[in-house]
């Protein structure tokens, strides 16, 4: 009698006793587990059902060694730390998949040096692919175009337009959080944003003008207000926008760390917030917008769907359908009690 562990003499279980418990041949149990057309649907339920029955589990070496493949993917990123990069770590390893993938991280720390020398580790693992994770979404060098595995790049677009690249789409973002201050009633909208050499703070910019214009309205204070990514620049800005521009109604503000900065001398200046000036952020980082007070709508950059998504991608690659240019994931609004409709 067999366990289901293994065989009665305890040694691994194996494709030939799945076999003889089916009642049928080698080859037709290998061609049942892997889903090959030839097999007829009851037969392969039964090669399915004493696989279960065993507890067999393909050998994942010798399957390489057919299908050429390791099983292994590479997650390069240059920001372990940051709050970015986790979620579309994270998003990426849901997709795909403990039981499928194993997964091989290594963190570069911006340095070129270290992220070459991690590169040709992977790739002497002699992994399936690799997703890159820049710390920050300017365009970043290609690793080039002569390696042997399939790349995706994630929130850092790579600067050759033959790779393929997922970003998060900050134009629209930007859009998005003005058009939700417009539906509010608000006119008189302001931008206080961060580092003007970051794409990111450039494209959302672009995005609020570009609706504000739509809506036939102007920035408040006449200036995207460009500095910092910081509570105390948010403070700053503030400051100086409420000398220009005393009656503002709103302000959108670049990164959430920003907005924290704005509710402070909002709340110093006796302006009610969400009645006289509404407040929206960027980010939707949860441990500052959402213990905001009140707490903060914000604009999600659905990082964790972006690594699934840059998954998926390498998948397909994996597969032989590698795409090129930039893809862009939108984000989403998170509304919070920062912002409501004028009364």
């Amino acid at each position: 009698m067999e366990s289901t562990n293994g065989t009665a003499t305890g040694r691994a279980v194996t494709l030939r006793d799945v076999a003889r418990l089916a009642g049928v041949s080698v080859a037709t149990a290998s061609k049942a587990l892997n889903g090959k057309q030839q097999v007829r649907a009851e037969t392969r339920a039964r090669v399915v059902q004493a696989a279960e029955q065993l507890s067999f589990s393909p050998n994942t070496l010798a399957q390489g060694l057919i299908t050429q493949r390791s099983g292994t993917v590479g997650l390069l990123t240059s920001d372990l730390e940051g709050r970015f990069s986790i979620p579309i770590l994270m998003g990426a390893e849901d997709a795909f998949g403990s039981d499928q993938t194993s997964v091989f991280l290594c963190d570069a720390r911006g340095d070129t040096i270290r992220e070459r020398h991690h590169l040709r580790a992977l790739l002497s693992r002699r992994v399936d692919g690799l997703i890159v994770v820049g710390a920050r979404p300017d365009t970043r060098p290609s690793l080039g175009r002569d390696l042997p595995v399939p790349v995706v790049y994630a929130y850092s677009p790579s600067d050759d337009p033959a790779d393929l690249s997922l970003v998060t789409d900050n134009v629209d973002g930007g859009r998005l959080a003005v058009d939700h201050l417009i539906r509010c009633g608000r006119r008189r909208i302001a931008h206080i944003t961060g580092d003007p050499g970051y794409s990111a703070a450039q494209d959302r910019a672009r995005g609020a003008q570009a609706r504000l214009a739509e809506a036939g309205l102007e920035l408040a204070g006449g200036e995207v207000w460009f500095g910092m990514w910081s509570e105390a620049w948010g403070r700053g800005a503030t400051r100086l926008l409420l000398d220009r521009c005393p009656d503002v109604d709103a302000i959108f503000a670049g990164s959430d760390e920003i907005a924290r900065g704005v509710l402070d001398v909002l709340h110093e200046a006796g302006r009610d917030v969400p009645s006289q000036v509404a407040v929206i952020g960027y980010d939707n980082w949860t441990i500052l917008a959402a213990n905001a007070r009140p707490p903060l709508t914000t604009v999600d950059m659905n990082l964790e769907e972006l690594g699934r998504i840059a998954a998926q991608r390498l998948f397909a690659a994996i597969g032989g359908t590698l795409g090129t240019g930039v893809e862009t994931v939108p984000g989403r609004l998170i509304t919070r009690e920062s912002t409501a409709p004028l009364g």
